[in-house]
């Protein structure tokens, strides 16, 4: 809720926000998330207590949570704090879909290389980077979330920001263990190199047919264009028959018929680390970025936020996660009495693409894109609310919408997705990068949370 002056006040229930509108005491400022300015009260003529924003980040999505503390006394007269949440939010990432954009675009370039189509040389890879770089995929984690804990902090009057630091040891979760000392330093290739390793692995033959005295190539169990690394357990050895066979599939779809030897390979895959890695990289930028918010940041441990949540028997998603970000004493007294029954889910979906030309399946321009963006005053990503006269989808209709030039506008509701006219549609907000939705917060589990 927002003052006359603009200014963040306490937030409301939704029940106060419906009774302020309906007596005209109040404007709305922003549909999502739903935001009202009032009409008549600025800051000044206000009491504001402040909250505080916390946030769980993550490597695929984000939960971030307003709350206010307040200090009460319980039946037994000892003060107790009492934490109440306000709001909550998940924010979906799309670090995935950027890095697979990226792959895509190195491999159009490789092909173009290898074609001698007369594109540019490979630059070194020794260029030196700014301080703070990151690439794109995880620049967008740490861009995404300081976009939207500023955007709530212009909302509400965030007086703090509590922040679940996490450090992932990822040599030890590779070799399944705690290791010590030298154990860092000498990895799996420590003195040897990852062909001679695979080879004695192996015994120099083939991993899917036990070819031997050929020349045999390292092979990616899970193919770099799925999401797969070049971490020594994704890969084998494999003739040239079965490496061209294979191609792009996985192994488990190219030895569906040879379950015994599938079973063989799957042994040495182990877990993906990518996601603790992401999480690694982030975690100190973030926290620089969020400073600049000039809002005092606090930042907790992983560990905290579990034995919070377990205390009040609370589920595992981001969102009651960012709920039990910071400390409380519970020997004390101090419980989260109550959360959002509802959160909003914000799925970043980007603001469109700088390509001019969509390419065919060899990387070369297939046909022009329109450089026109704005068709009949609407932008694709547009939130607004469609009212169909006629035919199957007959009525009032609120969505996302994707423009096109003749007009007839796609629109992207909960139900589905149809067409409708321009003239059918009307603004309610424009596009931000988002796609918003609305899902339950789940009842108390001890189900694992992913990503």
């Amino acid at each position: 809720m927002l003052s006359k002056d603009g200014q963040p006040l306490m937030p409301c229930h939704p029940a106060r926000a419906r009774e302020l509108l309906t007596k005209g005491r109040a404007v709305v400022a922003r549909q999502v998330p739903f935001t009202i300015r009032l009409k008549d009260r600025t800051r000044a003529e206000s009491t504001v207590d402040g909250v505080q924003l916390r946030i769980d980040p993550g490597s695929k999505g984000t939960g971030l949570a307003l709350t206010d503390e307040k200090k009460e006394t319980d039946g037994h007269g000892t003060t107790v704090t009492v934490r109440r949440g306000l709001v909550s939010i998940e924010l979906q990432h799309r670090g995935d879909q950027i890095h697979s954009c990226m792959q895509q675009r190195a491999g159009y370039r490789h092909r173009r290389r290898s074609a001698n189509c007369r594109y540019r040389k490979p630059r070194s890879h020794n260029r030196t980077r700014p301080t703070g770089w990151l690439p794109p995929s995880l620049r967008h984690r740490v861009d995404t979330t300081f976009s939207m804990a500023n955007r709530l902090c212009r909302y509400a009057p965030v007086t703090e920001i509590h922040v679940e630091q996490a450090s992932f040891d990822t040599h030890s979760m590779s070799a399944g263990r705690t290791l010590k000392g030298a154990e860092y330093t000498q990895g799996t290739l420590s003195g040897t190199t990852a062909r001679d390793y695979l080879r004695e692995k192996w015994n120099n033959a083939c991993a899917y047919c036990d070819a031997t005295g050929i020349p045999l190539n390292i092979e990616h169990l899970r193919p770099r264009s799925r999401g797969g690394s070049s971490r020594i357990a994704n890969l084998v050895l494999a003739c040239i028959p079965c490496n061209t066979a294979k191609g792009t599939r996985l192994v488990e779809v190219f030895l569906a018929n040879r379950p015994a030897r599938l079973t063989q390979i799957l042994r040495q895959i182990k877990a993906p680390l990518r996601d603790a890695a992401a999480m690694n990289a982030t975690q100190r930028l973030l926290m620089e970025a969020l400073e600049g918010l000039g809002t005092p940041v606090h930042n907790s441990t992983g560990q905290i936020t579990m034995e919070n949540r377990s205390a009040m028997g609370l589920a595992k998603t981001h969102t009651l996660d960012a709920l039990s970000v910071g400390q409380l004493d519970h020997e004390a007294g101090d419980a989260v009495v109550r959360y959002p029954g509802q959160v909003l889910v914000a799925k970043a979906t980007g603001r469109g693409s700088y390509a001019r030309t969509t390419p065919d399946r060899f990387g070369f321009p297939r046909l022009r894109r329109t450089r026109t963006k704005q068709h009949f005053g609407y932008v694709t990503g547009d939130l607004v609310q469609a009212n169909v006269p006629t035919g199957q989808w007959a009525g009032t209709w609120t969505g996302r919408i994707s423009v096109r030039a003749n007009g007839q506008h796609s629109l992207t509701t909960p139900e589905g997705r149809f067409n409708v006219r321009h003239r059918n549609l009307r603004l309610l907000q424009r596009g931000d990068g988002y796609g918003y939705s609305v899902r339950p917060e789940p009842a108390p589990s001890t189900s694992r949370k992913t990503g």
